[in-house]
């Protein structure tokens, strides 16, 4: 049993659309390659030709058009799908899968080349009616560096423990 998601993105329109394909029309994906075109007309798109344009497998190591083959392999990469690029010059291994889809893939995603454009169902809620939620003001909490500021000061007035010598002398003032 063989099951993808097909994300379909029309560039023309700019919209997508998520759809399951199972069994016959799944087996229909595997052996193929990213670029290959073929008919989209068992997708409910009609007639219209879609090209593969990537995907990922079960545990979401995306698929890279440059590494062949079917299963993930461990790339030494500069950029790409699959990389975040922080500096210039930078190169990183990691794992993607291979350039062909085989029935353990997840995703795959398309793209519409030609003939009608994607119509997108809009999901309706229920619109509810809510009041503004009235919020209460909370005092300001104190940032780390003011507490690392007053730490350093040392205790405050109030907050300083009486010593054993500074309660006798107090005791002695009243008394005189």
């Amino acid at each position: 049993m063989v099951d993808f998601k097909i994300v379909i993105s029309d560039p023309k329109t700019g919209k997508t659309s998520q759809k399951d394909v199972k069994d016959d029309d799944a087996r229909k994906f595997i052996g193929l390659k990213i670029g290959d075109k073929l008919k989209g007309d068992f997708l409910d798109i009609g007639n219209a030709e879609i090209e593969i344009t990537g995907g990922s497998d079960y545990c979401g190591f995306p698929m890279r058009k440059d590494v062949l083959g079917v299963g993930r392999k461990k790339i030494l990469a500069v950029g790409g799908v699959g990389i975040r690029k922080k500096e210039k010059g930078i190169k990183k291994r990691k794992t993607v899968c291979g350039n062909t889809i085989h029935a353990k893939m997840s995703q795959i995603n398309v793209k519409v080349l030609g003939g009608k454009p994607i119509k997108v169902k809009k999901e309706e809620k229920p619109r509810i009616e809510e009041k503004p939620a009235e919020f209460k003001k909370e005092p300001k909490k104190k940032d780390k560096s003011e507490d690392k500021a007053e730490a350093k000061k040392g205790p405050k007035k109030e907050d300083k423990v009486p010593t054993a010598v500074e309660l006798v002398e107090k005791k002695v003032k009243k008394e005189k």
